[in-house]
């Protein structure tokens, strides 16, 4: 295995390793988004209709929000709903969470939601769908890739490179349905709601005193993206590293085994193998 090929191997195994670990790290913790509330500002607004909802409602309390929690840092008493609009677990960060309802199995809970409603959860199901998926395609390009090094196979190493392409591209796509269903939460659906983020029917006190950030798993999973992108792009270019090399040592060993058949056949005296007699040019009769 040549320079070339050797250290696109080498890149290329890092950065799926690391694209893999970043991915499932994204997919696990429950810090996509930072959503920051003012209560001190929204009581002092407050003329008394939001006294229930400042104490039970979760959009009135700090929370990070993940694909399957959203959680409210803190101790339980002054950071988290009081108990009876949601059930509060603590989770293995030791923060008290709530789970995200993808209705799974519905059991006839959808029957009354709006079809902007069940656009969500479809987006939702697909989203998580898509993560899935990619990890599959990453575990059998893992497997593809193995072979192909052990084997110094550029068959094997361009199917690894394919693989972990379309894991990508799963992942990419569950990153935007992500983004879909935050825009649909946001501007599309109307429904008035005490526990969804569906921030057109907010009152006007909680949406002026409500701040949405991105956090760092979100960051986390683009940048699990581009690696598993750029591991593809040299696995690509090891393959090809691999084919050159081949080639070229190929051409080498045929430039070395034709002197060699030469030799052997000027041994013999010529082309017709008539070894030991000078050729004669003159007449057997003699001069007349």
């Amino acid at each position: 295995m040549g320079f070339c090929s050797a250290m696109t191997l080498a890149f290329a195994t890092i950065f799926s390793l690391v694209s893999v670990a970043l991915l499932a790290i994204s997919f696990s913790t429950d810090n996509w988004v930072t959503i920051s509330v003012d209560r001190n500002k929204i009581q002092e607004a407050d003329d008394g209709k939001l006294t229930e909802d400042l104490m039970q409602s979760p959009l009135y309390f700090t929370r990070t929000r993940g694909l399957f929690r959203e959680c409210f840092p803190g101790e339980k008493d002054k950071n988290a709903p009081k108990e009876g609009l949601v059930d509060l677990y603590m989770s293995p960060v030791e923060t008290y969470c709530r789970n995200i309802d993808y209705y799974i199995p519905e059991n006839g809970r959808t029957k009354n939601l709006s079809g902007e409603e069940m656009v969500r959860i479809h987006m939702a199901r697909a989203m998580i769908a898509m993560f899935i998926v990619g990890f599959f395609f990453i575990c059998v390009s893992f497997i593809a890739g193995v072979r192909g090094c052990w084997k110094t196979s550029p068959t094997d190493i361009t199917a690894s490179a394919v693989l972990i392409l379309i894991a990508c591209l799963f992942s990419a796509a569950g990153m935007g349905l992500w983004h879909g269903v935050e825009h649909w939460e946001m501007n599309k659906i109307n429904t008035e709601t005490r526990t969804e983020l569906f921030v057109k029917s907010w009152p006007q006190e909680l949406r002026n005193h409500s701040e949405f950030k991105y956090d760092w798993s979100y960051i986390v999973a683009w940048i699990g993206v581009g690696l598993s992108l750029l591991a593809a792009i040299l696995l690509s270019l090891a393959a090809v590293c691999i084919r050159t090399d081949r080639d070229r040592e190929e051409a080498e060993r045929i430039h070395y085994q034709m002197p060699v058949y030469q030799k052997q056949q000027a041994a013999y005296g010529g082309p017709y193998g008539y070894a030991g007699y000078p050729p004669y040019y003159g007449n057997q009769y003699g001069p007349y």
